[in-house]
């Protein structure tokens, strides 16, 4: 899709940006902005909706907005004083206003055929308590509510992040069910005030628009955990009568011994769930608050070795330090609770970065079996059978994770382990394609670049790999041939040196 305006041509599917005929340079992130303002050029965005589509709903202070909106206006030759064409509606948000013309044909919006298993959407419930604070509790109430539906192998279920992309939107059911490919959506309110909670839920049928099912439970706080379980058993048994009945279903968990530990943890969750640097050393710190008060939590013992295998593979963390940490509140998590999903996914990434292959794959096949809709499983297991050489496997692995979650912050790094998988198969336009759009999601995630680098180069592309190399510089300032020898885990050596030839024709050293 092309957009022309005031002698402007910004290109989406080149990622250009140029003025008459001249190339403008122009950061991922403003890029970003600018189609994100044209394509929504008929109404106002607020700040909620720049950050919810530009960094995936993480924490962005004012003055890194006001920065990115600024490099936008420069990039077009605009400024904040003439606003002629990105306009700032006072308390509303802003607007692109230019004249436009389309070239091309516009893309359609993804439409997920539904699966063949019933297709479940749970929206986080909202806080009716009046207190902002309290709203990790009320997330907290949907996500263990997710996580009980999740284990069910009859269910699809819709992974956290993309339900939670409608927090504070008021949105009709039937777009809800379309963006995420669903037939049911499940809705609810948490209202908590001293030890008492009253949690109403409601399911709806999408595909009818009838509510099959609304409750409401007023009960002593400690009794939460009671609750989670008896609306999880009242969804299956309006949607699955007969697999409820045959299966005497009965929701299955381990809750925590402790109260306040079960708190921290969703603080916890609350921030892990941004993806940022900062929200996952706040969670670790969390976590291990829960852990303190119950050292038997295998839910906080799997989320922080979890926390420290993904910071690992991000880049935040130096892997010879988080993996063993990683390690030991993964085998913590497990004698705790031996179908802790979380540990068995957090151990499954060790055992990749330490090179335990077969190990690494009998994990994270452990954790699906546990949670056969776990997003970040599912990607994980991509990205171990890439680095087996088993690329199929890992493209199919790396599909189903995006599909669980077609909006979340983690997509990115779902679609740059789809990238790896393509680059192994030796279709490096494919692997291009992905890469793109993972950076074009997350500009800071270096396995994105290093894929784009490596397939530009082994293509023979060699401005789009000079190119692609500066941006991985940026991201990654270590990145070098003897770190992609020593650093990554490819269990063949014909698929490393094919790996590291790439790189040497895109100019790395």
């Amino acid at each position: 899709m092309r957009f022309l305006f005031d002698n402007h041509t910004l290109d989406t599917g080149k990622r250009e940006l140029a003025r008459g005929s001249a190339p403008v340079s122009v950061e991922p992130q403003v890029f970003d902005l600018l189609v994100l303002l044209i394509e929504n050029r008929d109404r106002v965005l607020s700040k909620d909706d720049l950050i919810a589509s530009v960094w995936g709903g993480r924490a962005v202070s004012d003055s890194t907005l006001t920065s990115r909106i600024n490099a936008a206006r420069k990039a077009i030759g605009d400024s904040g004083e003439e606003q002629k064409l990105i306009r700032t509606i006072a308390r509303k948000g802003i607007r692109f206003v230019g004249t436009l013309d389309v070239d091309g044909a516009p893309a359609p919006a993804p439409i997920f055929p539904l699966p063949d298993r019933p297709a479940i959407a749970v929206l986080p419930f909202t806080n009716m308590s009046g207190e902002p604070e309290q709203e990790y509790f009320s997330d907290g109430i949907s996500e263990d509510i997710i996580t009980a539906l999740s284990k069910l192998r009859w269910f699809f279920v819709i992974a956290r992040n993309s339900s939670f992309i409608y927090k504070g939107k008021a949105v009709h059911m039937k777009q809800v069910a379309e963006e995420l490919g669903v037939r049911y959506v499940v809705e609810g309110s948490v209202r908590k005030g001293g030890a008492r909670v009253r949690i109403t839920a409601q399911l709806n049928d999408v595909a009818t628009g009838s509510h099959i099912w609304a409750e409401r439970y007023d009960r002593d706080l400690a009794d939460v955990f009671a609750v989670q379980d008896e609306i999880t058993e009242a969804i299956v048994a309006a949607i699955e009568p007969q697999l409820y009945a045959a299966e005497n279903f009965h929701a299955q968990r381990k809750p925590p011994d402790s109260m306040d530990a079960w708190d921290l943890v969703m603080r916890a969750l609350s921030h892990y769930w941004r993806v940022t640097r900062q929200d996952n050393v706040v969670a670790q710190a969390l976590l291990e608050k829960a852990i303190s008060i119950d050292p038997n939590y295998g839910q906080a013992l799997g989320v922080l070795a979890a926390s420290h295998t993904f910071s690992a593979h991000m880049g935040w963390e130096n892997m010879a330090e988080s993996v063993p940490i990683a390690e030991r509140a993964a085998l913590a998590a497990i004698r705790s609770d031996s179908e802790d999903p979380w540990a068995h996914y957090a151990l499954g990434c060790v055992y990749l970065f330490t090179r335990r292959f077969g190990d690494s794959l009998a994990e994270f096949e452990l954790a699906l079996r546990l949670n056969p809709n776990f997003s970040l499983a599912q990607g994980y297991y991509g990205l171990a059978l890439s680095y087996c050489g088993r690329w199929q496997e890992a493209d199919e692995a790396a599909k189903r994770a995006i599909r669980l979650s077609p909006r979340d912050p983690f997509s990115a790094v779902y679609y740059g382990i789809a990238a790896y998988a393509q680059f192994i198969g030796r279709n490096y336009e494919g692997a291009m394609q992905l890469a793109r759009e993972a950076i074009r999601q997350r500009s800071d995630f270096v396995g994105a670049h290093r894929v784009l680098t490596a397939a530009a180069g082994i293509a023979g592309q060699a401005d789009i790999a000079k190119a692609a190399l500066q941006e991985l510089r940026r991201a990654q300032p270590n990145i070098s041939l003897a770190w992609i020898a020593s650093q990554m885990p490819i269990e063949m050596e014909t698929e490393r040196e094919h790996y590291l030839e790439a790189f040497r024709r895109a100019g790395l050293d």
